[in-house]
């Protein structure tokens, strides 16, 4: 199942000199935990930039995209097949 461009609650954890660190989010009324960031990257569309990070909550891979132009979250792929 692959879900795109969904607005999400979550809840992230900013450091002093670290990146962001997403601790979990909400999708269809439930909170999933995220247990690790597997990857994270940045990417430009025009003039915008977007932050991407892929978490597990050890059940599924997700693609959580931030835009800080708009401060929106949005879940931009859920893999429920682990390999």
């Amino acid at each position: 199942m692959v879900t795109r461009g969904v607005p999400i609650r979550i809840a992230v954890i900013y450091e002093p000199g670290k990146r962001i660190r997403p601790v979990w989010f909400e999708l269809n009324r439930r909170q999933y935990k995220v247990v690790e960031t597997t990857y994270h990257w940045r990417d430009k569309i025009g003039e915008t930039h977007f932050l991407h990070y892929t978490v597990t909550d050890g059940e599924a891979l997700y693609e959580l995209v931030f835009s800080p132009l708009d401060q929106i979250w949005t879940l931009n792929a859920q893999h429920t097949e682990l390999p």
